[in-house]
């Protein structure tokens, strides 16, 4: 038996394979597996090749693989861009309607299953991703009753009629598959997994769940890719809680919206993307300069412009630390993991009250749209910290304004919510004095611009860089952010079995950077490859600018939308060594 499996389905958009994809998979978290799942969707609604990937384990996995065992194709199309991951012995199983064949070289057996004919003999070619899943199903020989079950959680709602179709479905494409193959394959049987359901979900709705456990009770934004799960998750649990959703007329709306509940005292986010971050700069800045608590989501995709809205990259990081004119303090966090993405969305409410500044979660599409395994969340853990805020304060013999802004130690002032009793000061974008009247005193400005700039001194989240270094002087240091960690720790594995020291970082705190946290293991190792998913380094040129050592740093890019494989890496990693 094997402990893991790849296995992809691919079409037309709009013709089932997101929802075969979703079934496929519940069903084996059902079993106790652990799944690692990337989408490739075109940007648009209908139509355009689509195709999902499944990484089947028995262990923690992070990362998808760079090989496939099963593909199952709803058109020629699909076999003929996907069918070259496929290892030796691999399987495709494909819609007998449009006569499949399989391309030169690839050693794969080809079942040929009649699964638009048998969908509509029972009624409807819509079901015709319901025999493809039985069909693939069966092959790897794993209870049925367990499929038919999630096909009952997906179709229930429509009727038991619908259900009972669906399952027939199912087990019409095993039947046909199995006759053809003389039963399951035995090179395919995977391992029993431990019976654990575990949770199942994207970093999207991870976010979401973060947010509604930190007290978030409004999310003002506008719809666009990669983001919009986040503001689909919110719009049915936020009412449970007594918050909601706006959707804006755009994402200049959503911003000033965010900054305005949350000096009201409601803690609100919004979420966007590239082009929507672009739009939001102007507001960022008020945000600092009026030193608002404000989190921000940005699932980066490709850019620029409209770009690839439905491909991986990382190429929003020097917008994120550097896009907002003037100079604020903000701070950039990279979750990098489903339970990362959790968290981080807590700590990203505490912190943007605690220094009262903008806070950007930074994720990418992958780690957003990427259905992933996680660990149980500990919800005991959670702590909600508001930093400054002044219920009511003091009265004042000379009934002047409250300082909003006072000058402190700390860099952070009291804050107080609008209405509260003695609160009254004034709000403004432009430059103020410690109760918020605008002044132009150059005197003034000089103590304005230190406490604003200071008070992240020393200021470090949970991880903010998260190291794996089992070598005191590694030969390689191979560092990511976002969700190429199981990517690396993947190509680590090989390196190891070639005799090459590596060590892990990925760095999760972007802005202020961790300088005194990463430069000793910069120091130890003998070259540091850094790995992002855009064109110009921007990661890379972080460390170099802030803890030095270029002559030693080389970069690893990829841009052409695609997350890195692990052969991509190890190779990478062979090459500088």
């Amino acid at each position: 038996m094997i402990s893991q499996l790849s296995w992809k389905i691919g079409g037309q958009q709009g013709e089932g394979v997101e929802s075969t994809d979703r079934i496929f998979s519940t069903a084996l978290n059902r079993l106790g597996y652990y799944l690692y799942g990337y989408r490739h969707f075109s940007s648009r609604i209908k139509g355009g090749h689509t195709n999902n990937k499944i990484r089947i384990s028995t262990q923690p996995i992070r990362a998808i693989s760079d090989d496939l065992d099963i593909l199952v194709a709803f058109d020629q199309e699909s076999i003929d861009l996907n069918a070259h991951e496929l290892r030796t012995g691999g399987v495709i199983v494909a819609d007998a309607k449009f006569n499949p064949t399989v391309p030169d070289g690839i050693a794969a057996r080809l079942f040929a299953v009649p699964i638009t004919s048998i969908a509509e003999e029972l009624g409807t070619s819509l079901m015709k991703n319901m025999v493809a899943s039985g069909a693939s199903w069966a092959l790897l020989g794993l209870p049925i009753e367990v499929f038919n079950k999630a096909v009952e959680e997906e179709f229930g709602r429509k009727g038991a009629a619908i259900v009972e179709k669906n399952i027939e479905a199912v087990r019409r494409g095993a039947e046909f598959v199995l006759e053809q193959a003389g039963g399951p394959i035995e090179e395919f049987k995977l391992a029993e997994a431990d019976g654990t359901q575990k949770l199942f979900m994207i970093g999207n709705e991870a976010i979401g769940l973060g947010s509604v456990a930190a007290g978030c009770r409004l999310m003002s934004a506008y719809p666009i890719t990669p983001a919009s799960e986040i503001m689909e998750y919110l719009i049915k649990k936020l009412p449970k809680f007594g918050g909601t959703v706006v959707q804006t007329e755009d994402e200049i709306a959503a911003v000033t919206m965010a900054i305005g509940a949350n000096y009201a005292g409601v803690r609100t986010m919004t979420a966007s993307a590239g082009p929507g971050l672009s739009l939001m700069m102007e507001a960022i800045g008020l945000a600092g300069m009026t030193e608002t608590p404000l989190v921000i989501v940005d699932t980066q995709r490709g850019g620029p412009s409209t770009g690839l809205p439905t491909k991986q990259e990382q190429s929003d990081l020097n917008a994120m630390v550097y896009g907002t004119h003037g100079e604020i303090p903000k701070i950039v966090i990279a979750p990098a993991s489903i339970e990362d993405c959790f968290y981080d969305t807590i700590e990203s409410f505490n912190l943007s009250e605690e220094y009262q500044v903008p806070v950007i979660l930074m994720t990418d599409l992958q780690l957003s749209l990427g259905k992933q395994s996680c660990d149980v969340l500990d919800y005991d853990s959670i702590e909600i910290k508001r930093g400054k805020l002044v219920r009511e304060a003091e009265a004042r013999e000379d009934n002047s304004l409250f300082k909003r802004y006072e000058l402190t130690a700390d860099g952070v002032s009291p804050r107080i919510l609008p209405g509260a009793k003695n609160g009254i000061h004034h709000v403004t974008g432009v430059e103020h004095d410690e109760t918020g009247r605008p002044s132009e005193s150059a005197i003034n400005r000089l103590h304005m611009m230190d406490k604003r700039l200071n008070k992240l001194n020393g200021v470090y989240i949970r991880d903010a860089i998260r190291v794996d270094a089992p070598h005191d002087q590694p030969d390689l240091l191979i560092i990511g952010m976002g969700s190429t960690g199981g990517t690396i720790d993947e190509a680590r594995t090989r390196l190891a079995e070639d005799g090459l020291k590596t060590n892990h970082i990925t760095i999760r705190q972007i802005h202020p950077f961790p300088t005194e946290l990463l430069l000793p293991h910069l120091q130890s190792a003998k070259k540091v490859i850094v790995l992002e998913n855009n064109a110009t380094a921007q990661l890379a040129g972080q460390i170099k600018m802030h803890a030095g050592h270029a002559d030693r740093i080389r970069s690893l890019l990829k841009y052409d939308g695609n997350p890195f494989l692990p052969s991509d890496v190890y190779k990478a990693c062979k090459e500088l060594s």
